[in-house]
This record gives structure tokens, C-alpha cells and sequence, in this order.
């Protein structure tokens, strides 16, 4: 016989119910884990290992949830429990509302202590002076591509990625008022305002486009003028308290921006090998030709796939470049391994940015 409403809460309420019990269990065995790591001096968060207990659940997944809504579900529950060992204090770029800030909650859940900067050189500078234990910063665009400041920042940097996540970018238009008639001014980050420029020149043409520090603050400065618009998340326009004129106005639907987790090595050291992982390098090479493709033989001659390569000025007023480059797999793997110091022996600058979980398409 089918249930009707009332006999259908009384079974969520017992499940409920049964969930709570078996959270609180979880968090007891959180804690133990917690004393034993504490003992042998071991960090509190691994990102291997939770990448491994989430790969875990989605393959024995049998639904209605999907894998992505059911990652999003653990990593909370996993985030509660590591916050009572120690909460992560998690630096990035502010204030309250940015792509950020949602970066920084989506990789380490809502239970971490929020260390707001105000540019990516101060969220480097947190993460290094121990004012905060991560730091996050976007790497690169599906639109604009790279994010030029954040690689400059880790070539020179002691921190290392240990993480990364894909984000799916909604930009809005927000203001004061629900209506996209009489703004004179439209604030929001120099990439924001980039992925949204054909909408803003079919829809606001007359519009003055100013660069701010970060689309929140754009948001923020945009609710103490009518005339102001910003374009930045819908969390934003509600921590401002801004209505959303005209929603989702990235000239790509499918905008991504990709982040970076850093941190210092004597806070995390390079996370063990997961079973999909990436090494994320900077090298220059002799100037001489063929040199670029010389680099790219140890890849091939081992089976090693590269995922990324993109090219940065070296400043140098030589016309030397670094390049920075991707690749799939973990040094602990042996072909891995003999293609990376293949490598290195062809550079004449060669840095490990990072070995990592991949994140999440």
C-alpha cells in the first residue's frame, strides 16, 4: 500500500535519526584518528585519502544521489569531523562572496576559519607567514585562460600545490534595484569583466567597465550606489544585499576556473599517490633551437601525458620563457619518475610546483 505524506516524515524522521547516531560514531572514530595523528606529529588533513574515501562511495553509489551531489555530502561530513582535530584555516581572495571563498568551502568544507585577503600576493603571504595553514587562488580560466599573477607567485614561492578543484563560474549582474536600466558604471574583477565583455557590449555598451580587487568587491561598493552595477556570484548579491539584474551573463555557459590549494611543505608534505594525480612543474630551457621539443621527449619516450603547457616571460629582457606544464601521474610511479628526471637533466631551471589528487571536472 502506498505511504501517504504523514507515514513518509515519520520514516525520514527515523532515518534521521539513525543518521545522527551513526555521524556521532564517525566523529568518535575522527577523534581517535585525531589522538593517534597527534602522537606521531602526522597533519590533520590528507587530501589523498578523502579523494580515496569519496572515489570509494561514488563506486559503490547505487543512487538516487548522484556522484557529484554525494561528494558534496562527505566532504562536508569529512570537514565537520577534521574540525573538531583542528579547523584548516584557509586564506583567499575577499571579501565574503567571491568565486574564491566558494573555492575555498567546496575543497575543504564549511567547518574551516576563514582568512579573507585582499589581492592573491596576500593570500601567498598568509599561507607562507602562518597566518593561515592554505591558501586558495585560481590558476586558470576555460574563457581567458591563465591567471597570470598566480603563476608568477609560485615560481618564486615556498609554498607547493597539495590540491585542486574545477569551479563552474555563474557571473551575475547585480545591484540595488531589479532592473538593468541607468547603470552608469559596471565593477568587477579584470577576468570577470573579460568573460562577460560581449554581453556587456550588446547590453550596457555605455557603461564605464571598472577593475576592482575581486568581483565581492565589486558587489560591495556597487550596494552603496543605484547607478553602480557589479557582476560577481549570487552569494554575494545576498551578502550585500543585491538584487540580481540579469543572471549569468558569461559569454560561455560552461565557464570553469580552475584553483590551486598551496600550502607549505612542513604544513603538508606532496599527498601520496591517490590513482589520479597530476605533477604540476615550471622549467626554462637553453636558448637554442629545438630546446622546447627536446623537453617533450622524455614525456613521450615513458607514456607520461601532459595535460597542460603554457608560457610565461621570464623577465630576463632575454626573451626567455618559463613553462609551466602538467602532467598525468605521481613521481612514485617508476615511468613517472625516469620522464621527470629525464627532464630536469634538459632544463636549465626546473621547479616541482606541486603533486596532487586531480580535482573534480
Amino acid at each position: 500500500m502506498k505511504k501517504d505524506l504523514a507515514q513518509l516524515r515519520l520514516d525520514i524522521d527515523a532515518v534521521d535519526r539513525q543518521l545522527l547516531e551513526l555521524l556521532n560514531r564517525r566523529a568518535a572514530l575522527a577523534n581517535e584518528v585525531g589522538e593517534l595523528k597527534r602522537a606521531e606529529g602526522s597533519p590533520v588533513f590528507r587530501p589523498e585519502r578523502e579523494a580515496e574515501v569519496i572515489n570509494n562511495l561514488q563506486a559503490a553509489n547505487a543512487g538516487p544521489l548522484n556522484d557529484r551531489r554525494l561528494a558534496g555530502i562527505w566532504r562536508e561530513i569529512m570537514s565537520a569531523c577534521r574540525s573538531l582535530e583542528a579547523p584548516q584555516r584557509v586564506a583567499y581572495l575577499g571579501p565574503a562572496g567571491t568565486f574564491s571563498e566558494q573555492a575555498a568551502v567546496q575543497f575543504f568544507g564549511s567547518s574551516i576559519e576563514h582568512v579573507p585577503c585582499v589581492n592573491f600576493d596576500e593570500v601567498f603571504h598568509a599561507a607562507s607567514a602562518g597566518a593561515a595553514d592554505f591558501g586558495v587562488v585560481p590558476v586558470e580560466n576555460s574563457t581567458e585562460g591563465v591567471v597570470t599573477r598566480s603563476l608568477d607567485l609560485l615560481l618564486h614561492s615556498p609554498l607547493h600545490i597539495v590540491g585542486e578543484l574545477s569551479l563552474l563560474v555563474r557571473h551575475h549582474l547585480l545591484r540595488l534595484s531589479n532592473s538593468t536600466e541607468g547603470i552608469e558604471v559596471v565593477l568587477a574583477h579584470p577576468q570577470a569583466l573579460a568573460q562577460c565583455q560581449g554581453w556587456l557590449n550588446k547590453h550596457l555598451p555605455q557603461a564605464e567597465r571598472r577593475a576592482v580587487s575581486s568581483n565581492a568587491e565589486g558587489a560591495r561598493l556597487a550596494a552603496g550606489n543605484p547607478a553602480w552595477a557589479g557582476i560577481a556570484s549570487e552569494r554575494a548579491g545576498a551578502e550585500f544585499g543585491l538584487h540580481v539584474a540579469a543572471p549569468a551573463i558569461q559569454d560561455d555557459s560552461f565557464n570553469r576556473t580552475r584553483f590551486a590549494v598551496v600550502c607549505l611543505p612542513q604544513v603538508l608534505e606532496a599527498p601520496q599517490a591517490s590513482g589520479r594525480d597530476c605533477v604540476s612543474l615550471v622549467v626554462s630551457v637553453p636558448n637554442r633551437p629545438g630546446a622546447v621539443h627536446d623537453i617533450l621527449v622524455p614525456l613521450k619516450q615513458h607514456g607520461v601525458s601532459m595535460t597542460r603547457f603554457e608560457s610565461r616571460p621570464a623577465r630576463s629582457g632575454q626573451w626567455e620563457y618559463y613553462f609551466y606544464i602538467d602532467i598525468e601521474g605521481h613521481p612514485s610511479q617508476p615511468h613517472v619518475a625516469q620522464a621527470l628526471k629525464d627532464l630536469q637533466s634538459l632544463c636549465a631551471f626546473y621547479k616541482v610546483l606541486g603533486t596532487y589528487p586531480v580535482g573534480e571536472a
